[in-house]
């Protein structure tokens, strides 16, 4: 009786033990920059995200969904993040059944001879004990393991699409590369074109010194060496990809750049959708969520624990003269800490700054997913412009080289005019793929910084 007493005066001041997590106040507006405004932010009104779209509605390249579907099935470091759901799963089970009672059967037996007099004795006990969670240390420990659940979950989708965005990033890389390529051997065969029609202009004696064949005959090696650069590139690009499908290198087969179809218009929802969405926030608002729930059971320890244990059995007391009795017996005990070294103190103190730390690593993660959503954006536009341009450059350039080419052969230009012609077109040519990738690199890290719809 003295322990319930007890135990209904001390409730009375520790309702804030069985308190439930509640989200932080927290300011989403301005999240995301404008692409094209330099002080203004995006005024976002609808609340349907590209983010929210599934992957396989974003790349629609067949051989691209070939293998990112792979990556989900063999990709170690996916598969180990649903092995630490699973572990998260068992003991949170662990955390449950911590408030049943424990049983504990011990049988004992012994045998005495004392004067050729032989005793046997034995007990068949079974032990029960029960921790009374009357001070909400199982109810908080419980709930911290079901929000580290969810941040295990948080997790796996978070591992999920990364790795979407890594195949698809790996998977344009490679279709830039090849129409770098194509280009490389292009230009190729046109300065060869122009050493050997110096060098022919240099044999039929019009004017042309043996500088001008070396300058022609440089131009073409230095096209050979940045196609050997980029052959290289394509062979660590398909290692890259084939360690994120968790096989061994080997070349991946893919289409063209020219036919890759991507979405052009993109709807980044209202912030606070990232709250929701992207699950490497959520997963830190669930870090904090367990801090909170620390910081209970932190507090729970200040407060007594009480603890009933019963024993029940079967005994024949020294085996002399009952045969057989059945033993019942209960015990109740209350342990309330009174001088602990100040341990208690510190680990209610150490809990609270876990916990305002884990405040700033969640919001430092709304900041950066914000961050992240405006750099695709605004890399998108400015790769799309800058490619329009580029275009029109290119046909200038190719023009220029056409007319260099036919001055040229009526001595109206130098070889230092073709040579330059030849440089800048290549340059601009390979500078427009690039931008064309980094275009559709955009709205991979877009697709990944909203949240990446992963189903």
């Amino acid at each position: 009786m003295l322990i319930v007493a007890f135990a209904a005066l001390s409730l009375t001041g520790c309702k804030s033990l069985y308190g439930k997590y509640e989200r932080p106040a927290v300011n989403t507006s301005g999240l995301f920059r404008d692409s094209v405004s330099l002080t203004d932010t995006v005024a976002a009104s609808d609340t349907l995200s590209f983010g929210n779209m599934p992957w396989r509605e974003v790349f629609i390249d067949p051989q691209l969904q070939a293998l990112i579907q792979k990556a989900l099935d063999n990709n170690p470091n996916l598969l180990n993040a649903a092995l630490n759901v699973q572990m998260a799963e068992e003991q949170l089970k662990v955390a449950k059944l911590a408030f049943l009672p424990q049983f504990v059967f011990t049988p004992q037996g012994s045998i005495t001879r004392f004067n050729d007099a032989t005793t046997q004795s034995y007990s068949l006990p079974v032990t029960a004990s029960w921790n009374i969670p009357l001070f909400g240390g199982l109810t908080a420990a419980k709930r911290g393991q079901q929000v580290s659940l969810l941040q295990m979950k948080d997790y796996q989708v978070s591992v999920k699409t990364q790795l979407i965005s890594g195949v698809a990033n790996l998977y344009y890389s490679l279709l830039m590369l090849d129409r770098q390529m194509e280009l490389i051997g292009e230009m190729e065969m046109l300065t060869k074109q122009t050493w050997q029609q110096l060098s022919a202009m240099k044999e039929g004696r019009m004017g042309y010194r043996s500088t001008a064949i070396q300058a022609a005959e440089s131009n073409y090696y230095s096209v050979l060496t940045r196609k050997t650069d980029l052959d290289r590139q394509i062979r660590e690009a398909e290692n890259a990809l084939s360690l994120l499908l968790g096989e061994p290198s080997q070349t991946i087969s893919r289409g063209k750049l020219a036919g890759q179809s991507l979405p052009e218009s993109f709807s980044t929802g209202v912030g606070v959708q990232l709250l929701r969405n992207r699950a490497d926030v959520h997963a830190n608002e669930m870090a904090l969520a367990a801090c909170f729930y620390d910081i209970q059971y932190a507090r729970s320890k200040f407060y007594p624990t009480i603890s009933i244990s019963g024993t029940g059995g079967f005994s024949n007391g020294q085996g002399l003269v009952n045969p057989g009795q059945w033993l019942l017996s209960a015990v109740g005990s209350l342990t309330q800490p009174i001088f602990m070294n100040g341990q208690l103190v510190a680990g209610l103190r150490v809990a609270e700054d876990q916990y305002k730390q884990a405040y700033n690593n969640w919001q430092n993660s709304i900041l950066t997913a914000g961050s992240e959503v405006s750099n695709a954006l605004v890399l998108y536009n400015a790769s799309a412009k800058k490619s329009a341009i580029e275009q029109k450059q290119i046909e200038v350039l190719k023009k220029n080289v056409t007319d260099t080419h036919a001055l040229l052969n009526m001595a109206g230009s130098t070889y230092l005019e073709v040579i330059t012609a030849e440089s800048n077109l290549l340059n601009v040519q390979l500078s427009q793929v690039a931008d064309d990738f980094y275009k559709m690199q955009a709205v991979v890290n877009l697709y990944q910084a909203l949240g990446g719809g992963v189903n």
